[in-house]
This record gives C-alpha cells, structure tokens and sequence, in this order.
C-alpha cells in the first residue's frame, strides 16, 4: 500500500488545500515524501457530518459484530507487513525491533477490546424489576445500561507513531464503546498514520459499517484541532502529549456552549523512592536498572523514571555513583523529532544551569543533529522544595536524585509533588514499614504503584492505570490503557416501565445478549 498524502474522510480520500505538512527523518534531517494538505473547517464539518449520521448505527450495532470489526481492524493493520515498519522507521527513528512489538502490542489491544465488547461486562446492566405492592408506594421498573456518548476526537501522539496514534488505545476504547473516531494524525509521522488509516477505512467497509465510522485528519498548527474539539459534534476527547497542549484542548472544550470531557494524558515525573534497606543492600544493582529504564527509547516515554529520591548518606553516594557509571555507558541515541530534541535540551539546560543542581554523570556526547545525551543530576530536598520549576518534565533520558536528611524529608519531598502516572518504591522486607508510611501519599498521587521494578512498559490488561491526578491527566477517574479505558466514552441511561420491544437486548427479560446483569442487586448471567 502506498502513501498519497490524502486525508481520509469517510469512505473517501481528499486532499485539502490548507498548509501542507511533510515528515523528516530526525536522524538525517532528509524530509520524507509525500506532502499532506492541510485540512480545515470544510473537513473538520464534512467528517463530523459523517461520524454524527453514524453514531447510532454503530453504537446499536452487536457486540458480536462491533467485536469481529475491532478484529478485523487488527487483521488489516498486520496485512500492511513490512511496508508499515520501514514508513514507521523512517519517520520515527525508532528501531524495527520497538515498532514491530509496537504493533503487536497496538493489535493486541484491539483484539483485547474485542473480547471485552463480548463480554458485555462494560454495559453495566442493572435491573430493579417492577414492585407494584410494594406499600407506601409501588416501584415501577427501572433499567440501566452504559450507551456510547457519540463521535470521539483523537489526538494522535508523537512517541507512540502506532500504539498511541491512529489505532491506539484512545481510538479502540471509542470504538469498542461504540464511537464514531475522528483521528487528528500527529505531524511528525503522517505516512504511518495515513497506511494504519486506511487499514482502519478497509475495516470499516469490509464489515459494513456506516463510512461515518472513521475519518482522519491532517493539519499543521493549532488550528484544525481546536476546530474539531469546538465542533458540538463532538462528545469527547482523547489527547496524549504536552501539558501545555492537553490545557489548551480542556479549556477549548469548556468554553462550548455544551463542554465535554477531555482525557488528556500530559506530564510526569514518575518518582522513585530508595528505602534504606534496599539502598544498602543493592544499591548498585538499583542504578543500573535505574539508567536502563532511564535511557529506553531516548526516554521518550510518559513513565520514564524523571525524579529519584532518598535519605543522604554512604548508600546513596554510592547509588549515585553507580548511576553515574552506567549512565556513560549509554549511547547517544535519535530522538523522534527535532521539536522534541530541542524541548529536551532546554530542560537540561534548565538543570544543568541551576545553582543548586550539580550534573552527576553524563552519556556519550550526540554526534547527530536530533539526538539524546543521557544526563543524570543531584539535589538537595530543601532546594526541591523551595523550587516548583525542579519539578517540571524533561521528556528524555535526564533524571533528578533528590537528597534528603532524613525520612521525615522524604515524605515531605512526596507530599509536594503534582500528580503522576506512576510512583516507584524500591524496598527490602526490613523497609515493609516505610513503605506503609508512604503508601497513602502516593496513592493520593499516583494512578499506579509500583513495588521493584521499573515504570517503563505499561501492561495492556485489565487491570492497569495510566492515568493519575493532574498534570499527568486532566482526569485522574480514568485511565487510557486497559481495558477500563472503555468507560471514558460511555454514559449510563436508565429506562423506566418501558415496553420490552423497545429495550435494548441486554435489558430484555431472558436476556438474549447473555451479558453479566445485577438483577435487584444480585449478580446473574441468565434470565
């Protein structure tokens, strides 16, 4: 399949005539054919038009047969073979090896939605079956289900070019719940979303879908996104990206006359806390599983370990020296575009320039345009403390050891910070009593703790949270990987003394659709 530079709109391909946008290759700087016509208002209305006509079609279509579409999407996304890999490549920097398990995990999700869409779990059926002697007063009969909230906004992200971009987690939660998706392609690796596109567009006509169901969009600048979150079409959004983006989508969606919930995943310094047993006892072993998270893929992961901290002493200059060690071991590497390399910089600017920040270890120096130097830095908790900005993301591989006098500093140093994605405890049996001391912190911080082991990979199952309070998320209820991601667009109705023809089939007596329902609040799967 080849690449064309259209937006797909429905069933169909155009080229808008608005500013085009064209991919780079950040290792070489090369720019990568074809150019994409930037899309307007014109094609923000023509596909909300199309994803507005099919929001009922779609979301009263079968499990079964919204199930086999989410399948068959999967099905054509591994079709396109080696020709999706070597575009990714090309556009990313990225290795083969990390986005062809990119896309064995991104097919991996759609298939897991699959079988939650079976399931029928997330439809949350609750039946009170009508009491007509009951005294004081009768209760009529109430019905309750989870519907679709209608077409979904996705924002496609930079440092996932398949499994948080144009089939990603955001659009087969939407999907599996039932919405209508309007992908946004990030501008950085445009010929990957239009093949991941299409593949989408051929499953959408294979299983005879209403063409409403997908459409993707291309644009450079603020403007087109801004014009599809505004449009009242829309129900919802799904954002992965800068904090400063992520506020800018949430106050555009509450400026509407009728706002709408925006999921923006955003920033994160995910911490890690030493316990002094562990830091004794493996304090080598520690660091080097630290750098090795810390310099995955350049860093470029929202879980990356940002923020280290501990109590001074022995133990921990010796876990600061071993970082250090392993850090210059770490090869330069290609960050994913010139606009991320450049944010990156600024940030180790930031640090490498603070007066109370000392550099404590360093990799090998960038030989390219567009890549990573690990960095590695050490501050006092009363400096932390005193400064808000110490706190800011650095999106790569650089990362912040925050010394402490003593545990009551720790849990100081816990207690000020914003929101994450994730917490690290790296803890020995002796630290059980520590670790209960911080536990209710980091709940209160986090939306995933993690006891040994590192961040970085983030499970597709049933039970993750990637999610957590602002600023890693504009809604910390949710999350946007695992199967849970269903219920940010999904709303419950009730259906009061309605005739059974004209319930819903998992609300009917019998219950054809074989669902799991809470029947006068016990838990049946028949009748």
């Amino acid at each position: 399949m080849q690449v064309t530079g259209h937006s797909l709109i429905g069933s169909q391909a155009v080229y808008p005539q608005g500013a085009t946008i064209q991919a780079f290759n950040p290792a070489t700087g090369a720019p990568i054919g074809p150019e994409y016509g930037g899309g307007g208002i014109d094609e923000v209305d023509r596909a909300c038009a199309l994803a507005e006509a099919a929001a009922v079609a779609f979301r009263t279509t079968s499990l079964e047969a919204r199930a086999r579409f989410l399948e068959t999407v999967a099905t054509e996304i591994e079709a396109l073979g080696d020709a999706l890999i070597e575009r990714c490549m090309l556009e990313s920097g990225l290795p083969r090896a990390r986005l062809e398990g990119e896309r064995g995990r991104t097919c991996g999700q759609l298939r897991l939605f699959a079988s939650v869409v079976r399931s029928g779990e997330w439809l949350d059926v609750r039946i009170d079956p009508a009491m007509p002697e009951r005294q004081p007063l009768p209760r009529l009969d109430l019905r309750l289900q989870n519907i679709a909230l209608g077409p979904v906004a996705v924002f496609g992200a930079s440092n996932f070019p398949l499994a948080f971009s144009v089939a990603g987690g955001d659009t087969a939660s939407a999907f599996a719940a039932g919405c209508p998706v309007i992908v946004k392609a990030h501008s950085a690796h445009p010929g990957t979303s239009e093949l991941v596109g299409r593949a989408i567009q051929a499953a959408v006509s294979s299983c005879g879908l209403p063409e409403g169901v997908f459409s993707l969009l291309f644009g450079a600048g603020n403007d087109l996104g801004t014009a599809l979150v505004k449009d009242a079409r829309i129900k919802a959004v799904g954002f992965t990206g800068s904090r400063s983006g992520g506020t800018a989508l949430m106050k555009v969606a509450q400026a509407r006359p009728q706002p709408i919930p925006v999921y923006a995943e955003m920033s994160s310094i995910n911490p890690v806390f030493l316990l002094p047993d562990a830091l004794d006892s493996r304090g080598k072993t520690i660091a080097e599983g630290f750098v090795a998270s810390l310099a995955m893929g350049a860093g470029q992961f929202c879980t990356n370990p940002g923020l280290v901290i501990a109590v001074r002493g022995t133990a921990l200059d010796h876990f600061v020296d071993a970082a250090a060690q392993a850090v210059a071991k770490v090869g330069a590497q290609t960050m994913l575009s010139p606009g991320i390399h450049a944010s990156y910089n600024a940030g180790v600017g930031v640090l490498a320039g603070h007066a109370k920040v000392r550099q404590a270890g360093h990799g090998a120096a960038a030989e390219g345009a567009c890549q990573c130097q690990a960095r590695v830095f050490v501050t006092s908790a009363a400096d932390f403390l005193s400064d808000q900005a110490l706190q800011n993301e650095v999106f790569g591989a650089a990362s912040l050891v925050v010394e402490c006098e003593d545990w009551a500093e720790v849990a100081r140093v816990a207690q000020s910070l914003e929101g994450q994605l994730t917490a690290t405890l790296q803890m020995d049996d002796g630290d059980l009593e520590k670790a209960r001391q911080l536990l209710p912190i980091l709940e209160e911080k986090a939306g995933r703790v993690l006891a040994n082991s590192w961040p970085t990979g983030v499970e597709v199952c049933h039970a993750m949270v990637h999610g957590g309070p602002f600023p890693a998320t504009s809604d910390a209820r949710s999350t946007s990987v695992g199967s849970a991601a269903i219920q940010r667009f999904l709303r419950p109705v009730c259906y009061q003394n309605l005739p059974q023809a004209l319930l819903p089939d998992a609300l009917r007596d019998g219950n054809p659709s074989g669902v799991s329902r809470l029947v006068d609040g016990k838990r049946m799967t028949t009748a």
